[in-house]
C-alpha cells in the first residue's frame, strides 16, 4: 500500500507558507548599489525590490510573511513593472533575479489565486498572462541569470528556464521540479514547451508526470543548470546569508560575462544527449516514445487522473505543430484542468497536508531529545529509525538479542539505502546510528522524554510494560503506544499518571507511510499532547489527532470495508477480480491483496475486537475464514501465502490454490441485484464512508479535512477522490444514501446510513467542505 499512496506523498514537498519578516540584503563590497526607481511604484512594493550593481539589477523576490515565495498576483505584477523599467534603463545591460529567502527561490504558483478562479476560462487567462511575461524574459535583449537557492518549483521552475542562464547553490534545500500533476494540473506558463527542449525528450516526460524533485547535482548533469555554487560555512553572519551573497556575487558575475559576451549561454551537450536529441528530431521515434509513455500512464492511473495524459497531449502538439499551438494548448489545458473534480480532490489535499503540519496544541513545555521506543519489530525499529535520523537521541529495547539485532540491522538497513541513493553520505549514516542505543534492560530510561511501545497486541502485555517503564522514567515523560485498535483509556486504565498517556499509531512501513494518528483519552493533558504532534512533525510525519474509541478513525475505517471485500470473495469474485475492480476504483492496491499485506492474523485479531465493539454493524464475511486461513499458516505476504503466493523476485504471484478449499467450506449464495463489478466497487466504498461518517458525527474526529488526509495517506483511499468527505460532496450524499439503502434492503443492518449522513442527503446545499 505503501508505494501506491507515496505519490501522492511528494505534495508534501511544497512547503507550506508560514510567518516569516522579510529580510534585508547588504551588497557585497566594491559594487556601486541604487535603487533602479524614485517612483511612486516603489514605495508601494512589497514583493519584489531591484538594485542596481554596476550594470547589473539585481531583482529580489520577498513575499512578506512566508516562508517561501509564490507566483500571486501582486507579485507577478511587481515583477512585470521592476523588469520594464530594466528594460527601460539604458544603464542597465543585465539582470539577476534572486530570492531574499534561503530556502526558498519560487516555490510554485500561489494556489489561492487559482482557487478564487470560477471557470476554466479565467484559469486559461491567468495562465496566458505568465506565458506573455516569462517569454518577454525568453526574447529579453539584456541577458537575465537566475540564482536559485532552496525550493525551485512550479511556476518557480518556469521562471528559472526562460532566463538565459541558471546558477544554483549545491546544497540539499536547492531542488527543482515540475508537481503540478501531484495537484491534478500541468506547467501553465511555458513550462511543457521550453523544458523538453532543454533537457530533452525523455527527462521532460519523466519530470512533468512524475513530479519529483531534482536535486541542484542532477540538475547541473541534465542540463537544467548551467552552474553549481557550493555553500559556505559560517562567518560574522549565518551560513544561508553568506551562501545567498556569494550566489549573488557569482550570478552577478556570469550576467556581466553574458552581457560582455565573454560567457556564453549555449550549453555543450553530452554524447548521449546529442544522440537522443537526433533520434527525438524523426517523428516517428517521438511517436514511439508517446506510444510508450501513453501506455505507462494509463497503466499507472487507470485513466483515472486527466491530467497526465494532458502533459502529454501539449507536449506533442509543441514538438509536432510548434510553439504558437503548444502555448495555446498549454494555457486552454491549464484551465480545464483546474476546474476539474480531481485537481480540486488533490488541492484538498494539499491543504490538509499543511493544516496536519501545524501543532493545535502549541509548543510543549519540555522539547523530546531522548526517546525510548519499545520492541524492535518491525514497527518499533521503523519508529526508531525515523526518529533518530532527525536527530533524537534514540534507545532501543527489546527482550531478546535476537530480536533487537534485527531490529538494528534494519535500521542501518534504512539508513544505507539513502546512502545508495546519495542523500546521504557514509559518514552522515554513521553520525546518526551513532545516536541509536540498542539495549536489553531499561537503563537510560531515567532520561527519557518520551516511551512509545510497540510490543505485541495485547491488552496484558501492554500494562505490563506500561507499570515497568512507570517504575524507572522521570514525572515529565510520556508513555505512546502505537496500537492499531486497542482503545488507549484501555492501555492507560494500569497508569498511575494516565494525564501522560497517548496513542501514537504509525503505519507499516514506518519510513515510507507519511501518516501518523494520535489519539487522545479525556484524561491525556494538552502538554502531552503537545508533545506527540512535536514528535510526529520532526519525524516528518503528516499528523492527525482522534478522540480515543476502539479502532480509532483508521482501523474502523478499514474494517467494515475488509468484512465486505471477504463476503465478497465468499460469493464467489476471484481474488485477482476483487483487486482489479478495487483498484479500477482508485485503490492503489488491490483489496485482496492488501488484507495479505496487513496480515491475515492481524487482520483477524482487529476484526474479532471491533466486532465486540459494534457487533452486527460490522459483520459481513465470516471471521471464521480468517480463523482457518491462521490455523493454514496462510498469513499473508509474511508468510510467503496468503490469498496469493509471494516468492522472492517473483513480480506476478499466483492465486493460492490452497485457498479454494477454504473459500468453497464458506461459499454464500451472491445476489445478482447487487453483483455487478460497479456494485461491488460500492459497497466497499460505501461501508468506508458511511464509518469515516460515523466517526465525524461521534466526535472521534475534529473535522473533514483529518479524515480525508488519514484514509488517503494511511490506507490508500484514492487520492484522485480527496477523501471519503470530499467523495461524499462530489458524488451526493442523497446518491450515497441510495446506495446505501439498496445494499442495506440485502444485506441489513451493515449498510445502515449513519445519521449525519442522512442530515446532509437531506439538505442538498450541505458540504462537507464549503
Amino acid at each position: 500500500m505503501a508505494a501506491a499512496v507515496r505519490a501522492i506523498g511528494s505534495l508534501g514537498r511544497l512547503p507550506a507558507a508560514a510567518r516569516a519578516g522579510p529580510t534585508r540584503h547588504t551588497p557585497p563590497r566594491g559594487y556601486a548599489c541604487r535603487n533602479i526607481s524614485t517612483s511612486s511604484a516603489l514605495q508601494n512594493r512589497t514583493h519584489v525590490s531591484c538594485d542596481i550593481k554596476g550594470d547589473v539589477a539585481v531583482v529580489r523576490f520577498n513575499t512578506p510573511n512566508s516562508k517561501v515565495n509564490t507566483l500571486s498576483k501582486q507579485l507577478s505584477a511587481e515583477f512585470t513593472d521592476v523588469m520594464n523599467e530594466i528594460w527601460a534603463n539604458e544603464a542597465v545591460r543585465s539582470a539577476v533575479l534572486i530570492s531574499s529567502k534561503p530556502g526558498s527561490f519560487i516555490a510554485g504558483a500561489d494556489l489561492n489565486m487559482l482557487e478564487a478562479c470560477k471557470t476554466a476560462e479565467e484559469v486559461t487567462q491567468l495562465s496566458q498572462d505568465g506565458q506573455k511575461m516569462l517569454e518577454k524574459i525568453e526574447n529579453s535583449p539584456k541577458p537575465v541569470v537566475a540564482a536559485i537557492s532552496g525550493s525551485c518549483l512550479g511556476g518557480g521552475l518556469e521562471v528559472a528556464i526562460a532566463c538565459h542562464y541558471r546558477v544554483a547553490t549545491k546544497d540539499r534545500k536547492t531542488v527543482l521540479g515540475t508537481p503540478e500533476v501531484m495537484l491534478g494540473l500541468l506547467p501553465g506558463a511555458g513550462g511543457t514547451q521550453r523544458l523538453p527542449k532543454m533537457v530533452g525528450l525523455p527527462a521532460a516526460f519523466d519530470m512533468m508526470l512524475t513530479g519529483r524533485n531534482i536535486r541542484a547535482d542532477r540538475a547541473k548533469k541534465m542540463g537544467l543548470v548551467d552552474q553549481l555554487v557550493e555553500p559556505l560555512g559560517p562567518g560574522l553572519k549565518t551560513p544561508e546569508a553568506r551562501t545567498i551573497e556569494y550566489l549573488e556575487e557569482v550570478a552577478i558575475g556570469f550576467a556581466r560575462g553574458l552581457a560582455n559576451k565573454t560567457v556564453s549561454a549555449k550549453r555543450s551537450r553530452g554524447l548521449m544527449q546529442r544522440l537522443t536529441d537526433n533520434a527525438m528530431a524523426l517523428p516517428f521515434v517521438r511517436q514511439q516514445v508517446y506510444k510508450t509513455v501513453e501506455s505507462k500512464v494509463q497503466k499507472q492511473t487507470k485513466g483515472l487522473y486527466p491530467a497526465p495524459l494532458k502533459i502529454i497531449e501539449v507536449v506533442k502538439t509543441g514538438l509536432d505543430q510548434g510553439n504558437d499551438a503548444g502555448y495555446l494548448i498549454e494555457s486552454q489545458s491549464f484551465g480545464q484542468l483546474a476546474v476539474t473534480k480531481e485537481s480540486k480532490a488533490l488541492m484538498g489535499l494539499y491543504h490538509g497536508q499543511v493544516h496536519c503540519k501545524k501543532n493545535k496544541f502549541g509548543t510543549p513545555q519540555k522539547e523530546v531529545k531522548t526517546l525510548a521506543v519499545l520492541g524492535a519489530g518491525l514497527m518499533g525499529a521503523g519508529i526508531a529509525q525515523v526518529s533518530v535520523d532527525k536527530g533524537i537521541k534514540t534507545i532501543l529495547k527489546d527482550t531478546a538479542q535476537k530480536g533487537l539485532d534485527r531490529g538494528q540491522q534494519q535500521v542501518y538497513k534504512g539508513l544505507n539505502s539513502k546512502v545508495k541513493k546519495k542523500s546521504l553520505t557514509s559518514f552522515e549514516r554513521d553520525s546518526i546510528l551513532s545516536n541509536l542505543l540498542g539495549q536489553l534492560d531499561y537503563k537510560g530510561f531515567e532520561k527519557a522524554d518520551m516511551v512509545i511501545e510497540a510490543v505485541f497486541e495485547d491488552i496484558n502485555v501492554k500494562h505490563k510494560v506500561l507499570k515497568e517503564v512507570e517504575a524507572v522514567i522521570p514525572a515529565h515523560c510520556v508513555f505512546a503506544s502505537n496500537t492499531s485498535a486497542l482503545p488507549i483509556s484501555q492501555i492507560a486504565a494500569a497508569s498511575k499518571r494516565p494525564e501522560k498517556v497517548i496513542g501514537m499509531h504509525y503505519f507499516s512501513p514506518v519510513d515510507k507511510m507519511q501518516l501518523l494518528e494520535i489519539i487522545t483519552t479525556d484524561k491525556t493533558s494538552q502538554d502531552t499532547a503537545a508533545s506527540a504532534v512535536a514528535v510526529g512533525l520532526k519525524q516528518g510525519k503528516v499528523v492527525i489527532v482522534v478522540k480515543d474509541g476502539p479502532g480509532f478513525y483508521t482501523t474502523r475505517c478499514l474494517g467494515p470495508m475488509l468484512s465486505e471485500v471477504v463476503r465478497v470473495l465468499q460469493e464467489g469474485v476471484d481474488p485477482k477480480k476483487v483487486d482489479a475492480i478495487s483498484t479500477a476504483f482508485g485503490f492503489p492496491v488491490g483489496a485482496a491483496t492488501l488484507i495479505d499485506e496487513v496480515g491475515v492474523d492481524v487482520a483477524t485479531h482487529v476484526a474479532e475486537d471491533l466486532g465486540k465493539a459494534f457487533g452486527q454493524r460490522f459483520g459481513g464475511g465470516s471471521i471464521d475464514l480468517f480463523k482457518l486461513m491462521v490455523q493454514k499458516g496462510f498469513l499473508g505476504r509474511k508468510a510467503g501465502k496468503g490469498f496469493y503466493v509471494y516468492q522472492e523476485g517473483v513480480k506476478n504471484r499466483s492465486v493460492n490454490s490452497g485457498m479454494d478449499e477454504i473459500l468453497a467450506k464458506f461459499r454464500v449464495p451472491a445476489n445478482p441485484d447487487v453483483c455487478s463489478d460497479e456494485d461491488i466497487q460500492m459497497r466497499l466504498v460505501t461501508r468506508f464512508v458511511n464509518e469515516a461518517a460515523m466517526c465525524l458525527q461521534e466526535g472521534i474526529l475534529s473535522n473533514p479535512l483529518e479524515g480525508d488526509i488519514g484514509a488517503v495517506f494511511g490506507l490508500g483511499f484514492p487520492p484522485c477522490l480527496g477523501g471519503p468527505f470530499r467523495f461524499a460532496d462530489s458524488y451526493g450524499a442523497r446518491q450515497l444514501v441510495d446506495k446505501l439503502r439498496k445494499y442495506e434492503a440485502v444485506y441489513g443492518s451493515q449498510f445502515t446510513p449513519c445519521q449525519l449522513l442522512l442530515d446532509h442527503a437531506n439538505s442538498p446545499g450541505k458540504k462537507f467542505h464549503q
